[in-house]
């Protein structure tokens, strides 16, 4: 399989082919996302995205929306984004707190949690860097459930991260929710995928 840094037109099902595979491709898309899901505490769930994810995301959004080729060029500017481009991982971070009342309190609290967020590989920390396209903490000082998230590794760090033998943590260090996870081997080797031969 080619190696994927960007999603493009050509890459897009038409409506008719994507409903004849729809089916087939939610359920492809559930496999892959099996082992690219970490929680980090009792709230927080990171969803590491791909190539796969996001071309999903895409063809799912134009078959509910049907909004055409206006609407595909957005998408494409929206998701390209969080497709890893070979040296970094990309996750959607979500708080999922389904008591309303609770969220809004947590959320209140959690203000740059953004700047708080790490990925752990051998030992050397990586700090997450939020994609830029809205702000992530309102001027009140609330956080957002949903956060988008880069971590730019270096040669020797994605040598490291595809060791079996390195541990690797995520973690988030904010003063109101500090957490931490050891990632599974299975998730190692699924992530480790992201990153393109060097």
């Amino acid at each position: 399989m080619t190696f994927k840094t960007e999603i493009t037109a050509n890459d897009i099902l038409s409506l008719d082919d994507y409903a004849k595979v729809r089916k087939q491709q939610k359920q492809a898309v559930k496999e892959i996302k099996q082992n690219r899901r970490v929680a980090v505490g009792p709230d927080a769930t990171f969803y590491f995205e791909n190539y796969d994810t996001m071309l999903y995301q895409i063809h799912e959004m134009l078959f509910i929306e049907k909004g055409g080729d206006a609407q595909l060029s957005d998408e494409l500017d929206a998701y390209n984004p969080l497709v890893p481009k070979g040296q970094e991982l990309v996750a959607t971070m979500m708080f999922e707190i389904d008591d309303p009342v609770r969220r809004t309190a947590f959320l209140n609290k959690m203000g740059g949690v953004e700047n708080h967020i790490f990925l752990g590989v051998a030992g050397e920390k990586i700090q997450a860097v939020a994609e830029d396209d809205v702000e992530r903490t309102n001027s009140d000082g609330k956080a957002s459930s949903i956060q988008f998230l880069h971590f730019p590794l270096t040669t020797q760090q994605i040598a490291a991260f595809k060791n079996p033998e390195s541990q690797i943590t995520l973690s988030i260090e904010h003063d109101n929710y500090g957490h931490v996870a050891i990632l599974n081997n299975a998730t190692r080797a699924a992530l480790a995928k992201d990153f393109s031969e060097i």
